[in-house]
């Protein structure tokens, strides 16, 4: 009976998606606010890191709430004629799997990727350390959003419109500083912060010490790439002469049991 039933009710629910009066994408987009609860803080910045502003994370959080969505109910429709508490805390189980596992490969891929935007951060600030001779700190950070990487540009923008809304505290800098928390990000935002507040017979000497602090971190950035380079590079080499190894001692095994048949 209930097998029937749910039949019937797909087949009304893909007659109605056919015609274009139901839309299921439109329905897990514009309905998504009713599982907010369960999209993770960091998932904005995680889908920025790896798709920048070609993929709006709200879409592709719709896309997974759908996927794990219809997997339950497959399963559900899968043990509908021996239905129990134990398949339904498995159907469930299983679509949170499924739905929590868009999440982890976001992470994984930061996590993995983490070193890239570490890099990024340097470079990104001396670009900054040449406009802010010219310009206020805000001024210059809007200016610095078109050439700026990516992965840093929603929040700068962030930064940038609560600066403008009148927040004076070093609050913004440090929100820009957590979203991002690479390798002395906190400090270098400090100093922004401080040259903000500098007056103009200070500025000099302000700059001086954020473009000492840039040239030190831009050094660590070089200092890490070359040793992942060199790691790589010794990785490769001990996969070769590990191969060699093995292929030299097989030859031997090889020759030894040949002497032994002879």
């Amino acid at each position: 009976m209930y097998v029937e039933i749910i039949i019937i009710f797909a087949i009304i629910i893909l007659i109605l998606t056919i015609n274009g009066q139901v839309s299921s994408n439109k329905f897990f987009e514009e309905g998504n606010i009713l599982f907010k609860k369960l999209k993770e803080d960091d998932y904005d910045f995680l889908v920025r890191a790896k798709y920048g502003n070609t993929i709006d994370p709200d879409v592709l959080f719709a896309k997974r709430t759908k996927n794990g969505l219809m997997i339950t109910v497959g399963i559900l429709i899968f043990f509908i004629s021996n239905f129990s508490y134990v398949n339904l805390i498995v159907a469930v189980g299983i679509g949170y799997f499924i739905f929590r596992s868009g999440y982890s490969n976001l992470k994984s891929y930061y996590k993995k990727h983490l070193h890239e935007i570490d890099v990024m951060l340097p470079y990104y600030l001396k670009t900054l350390e040449i406009l802010v001779q010219h310009y206020t700190v805000p001024v210059a950070l809007g200016k610095s959003i078109d050439d700026a990487p990516p992965v840093f540009r929603d929040g700068l923008e962030i930064l940038i419109n609560t600066i403008n809304a009148g927040d004076s505290s070093i609050e913004p800098y440090m929100e820009f500083a957590r979203q991002y928390p690479v390798r002395d990000s906190m400090r270098m935002m400090r100093l922004l912060y401080r040259l903000s507040l500098g007056t103009q017979e200070r500025k000099q000497e302000q700059l001086v010490a954020f473009s000492r602090s840039i040239s030190s971190l831009t050094q660590k950035a070089r200092d890490v790439k070359y040793k992942n380079r060199l790691d790589k590079m010794e990785g490769k080499t001990m996969v070769m002469l590990g191969a060699t190894g093995f292929g030299v001692m097989i030859l031997l095994i090889l020759a030894i049991v040949q002497m032994f048949q002879m």
